[in-house]
């Protein structure tokens, strides 16, 4: 193996202790509801085999291609968000029509999306670099398409996967040298735009007042936010032990799903955060360390893009869990249960291994 070892066993460790996890927080549940408490871990097995088998494959694959095809890619992605939303052909999931269905399995294509876009803006920027401080050539193009598959999201609606996909373009321009008065008009504006998106939907108004005082709905909007803190607080420095949480006991609804945290937090304690975040910041380091070993401008803005989704989702689950932020229902990369998810992070992990291969 000639590309990134560090970051490439960082990832398994991440994945496998994600198994042992999703089958600790959803057995006792996937007991009751299937009468089989393995059910959530072997679908999850299945999707990370098949994610290994994925990132290496990818990793072969000279990253150059995707700046040849990055317009069909991208077209792509925008024909499956559009039919995701048609009835009898996407399915509906915690209230969100952003599943293709396919028995106990689904598919999001929101997820196919964030990467699809990330290749497209990094040859869009590599190809017109001198653009770049243009607003009109060099930023208003990229700001149309991601505002289209924005809007595409949002009909779902899915607001978490669509801010993620906001953040991670953000994060390209701002590599890229787009002026600070780009983003500085750009925050007020965007910080405009989620205030009327949650203004609109009466459900995230109350995701914000259940954040700002979740006991005054304990049994309604506040109550998953309640348990999680109830998960995180008893588990001190060590934890209550693997196997021993008591939150994942029907209190905490899904856990294996966007607050698998919280069960490790109660299971490992302080100890299991840390190392569950020092992985994550060993994926960012080696992830920007690759990116600026990078020789031309396409692949240290694809490698850029990837590593930031992957570092904007996982710090975006990990502030809902603890209490930070309202709920968003963005899972946690590569430990979360759901195939989609792991397949794509572990498939964008290959684009980054590719990329640190020596010339």
């Amino acid at each position: 193996m000639k590309f990134d070892k560090t970051l490439f066993f960082t990832v398994i460790i991440l994945s496998l202790f994600g198994l042992l996890m999703i089958y600790s927080s959803s057995n006792i549940w996937a007991e009751y509801k299937f009468n089989d408490s393995f059910h959530y871990l072997k679908y999850q097995t299945v999707f990370f085999i098949l994610g290994l088998i994925i990132m290496i494959f990818v990793s072969k694959i000279n990253y150059p291609i995707y700046y040849k095809y990055s317009n069909k890619i991208l077209l792509v992605s925008l024909i499956l968000l559009i039919l995701v939303l048609i009835p009898g052909i996407g399915s509906i999931r915690n209230g969100s029509r952003s599943w293709f269905g396919i028995g106990q399995l689904g598919i999001q294509p929101s997820e196919a999306a964030k990467i699809s876009l990330i290749i497209f803006t990094s040859k869009y920027l590599s190809l017109n670099e001198k653009y770049i401080n243009n607003f009109l050539k060099g930023v208003i193009p990229i700001l149309l398409i991601v505002g289209i598959f924005f809007f595409l999201i949002m009909l779902q609606p899915d607001l978490g996967t669509g801010l993620i996909l906001v953040l991670s373009i953000i994060s390209i321009l701002f590599i890229a040298g787009v002026s600070m008065k780009f983003f500085i008009t750009g925050g007020f504006l965007g910080i405009l735009c989620v205030i009327v998106l949650i203004i609109i939907a009466p459900y995230r108004m109350d995701r914000i007042t259940s954040f700002i005082n979740p006991w005054k709905d304990s049994l309604g909007t506040g109550f998953q936010m309640i348990q999680s803190l109830y998960a995180i607080g008893p588990g001190g420095l060590l934890g209550l032990g693997l196997g021993n949480s008591i939150q994942k006991h029907f209190y905490l609804p899904e856990p294996q799903t966007d607050f698998i945290f919280s069960i490790i937090s109660e299971e490992f304690g302080v100890m299991g955060a840390i190392i569950v975040v020092g992985l994550f910041s060993i994926l960012l380091y080696r992830g920007i360390k690759i990116s600026l070993n990078t020789k031309d401008s396409f692949s240290k803005y694809l490698s850029f893009g990837i590593l930031f989704q992957i570092i904007f989702q996982a710090i975006m689950n990990l502030s809902v869990v603890v209490g930070l932020i309202p709920v968003t229902g963005v899972t946690l990369p590569f430990l979360s249960y759901g195939g989609s998810s792991l397949l794509v992070s572990m498939g964008s992990i290959g684009i980054i291994l590719n990329i640190s291969k020596p010339n």
